[in-house]
């Protein structure tokens, strides 16, 4: 389709970021075609935008190559990159309105209200042993949450920065882990320093192995730290993802404890060749 435009976020260079498909203007066209769409474009998520009268105003829906997922981070800040917008923009997605702040080359997204709940002993001795870890690999400090910034997300945390590094995952078991769950990625997380992550996001819900960058788990993530009280004050804190997969991006997320949204910032930029 000669509509999709095709932008990487969380980078301000095209081989790094996580490439997102944009489709500006989606009027016309169903969920069957947008999900064939999403599959020819072959990225982890398309995003669709139908304009509303109000200006800068959107319904948007987000495709994956298999499934329609609620909200999308990586695509919203590629899609109010690629709008050519300043200013205000609000996205109205399955999973309540976004608003974005926008500048040249850069947006940031504020999420709808997060929540984070503990994961049950059951669901953890899954995720382990679909990751191929060992309880013992897990940081005590961060217990296994589910979270949610726009759409659920695995919260698991590793004591060493190898173990995350060396992510070798069975992707059938932890897809179905997170369908049963109504998730769609794990957000496992290793804390570099004192507000900077690592992170890995497998997305075998969307028929994706990982995705290099992953706002709404961004999101998530944030409200997970406020939820086990690790946010006392307004914080500010940087993930690097991708890395590992040699398309590093970076993450910004501002958390307070007084408000359950999450502010998610980051760049993106056009892609020009084959990703």
């Amino acid at each position: 389709m000669d509509d999709v435009l095709r932008y990487s976020a969380f980078t301000t260079d095209p081989a790094g970021g996580n490439p997102a498909g944009v489709v500006l203007d989606a009027t016309g066209l169903d969920a069957a075609a947008m999900l064939e769409i999403a599959a020819e474009v072959g990225y982890s998520e398309t995003a669709f935008l139908f304009p509303r009268e109000l200006d800068g105003e959107f319904d948007v829906r987000y495709f994956s190559p298999l499934v329609e997922v609620p909200f999308c981070g990586h695509a919203t800040v590629a899609s109010a990159v690629a709008s050519g917008r300043t200013g205000t923009l609000r996205f109205h997605t399955p999973a309540g309105l976004v608003e974005i702040a926008t500048t040249p080359g850069k947006a940031s997204l504020t999420s709808v209200p997060t929540s984070s709940t503990p994961a049950s002993e059951r669901d953890v001795a899954e995720a382990l042993r679909a990751l191929r870890w060992s309880a013992e690999d897990l940081d005590p400090r961060y217990p296994a949450h589910w979270a949610f910034g726009g759409s659920r997300h695995l919260v698991l945390a590793v004591r060493t920065r190898e173990r995350l590094a060396a992510l070798d995952y069975d992707f059938d078991a932890l897809g179905d882990l997170l369908r049963a769950n109504d998730a769609v990625t794990a957000q496992l997380v290793h804390q570099r320093a004192e507000d900077v992550f690592d992170a890995r996001d497998p997305f075998p819900v969307g028929g994706v192995v990982e995705d290099p960058a992953t706002g709404s788990a961004a999101a998530a993530f944030g409200g997970y730290l406020r939820a086990i009280g690790e946010v006392g004050r307004a914080r500010s804190i940087t993930i690097h993802q991708g890395v590992d997969m040699g398309r590093p991006s970076l993450l910004e997320i501002a958390v307070s404890p007084d408000d359950p949204r999450v502010t998610v910032t980051g760049a993106a930029v056009p892609i020009t060749e084959p990703v």
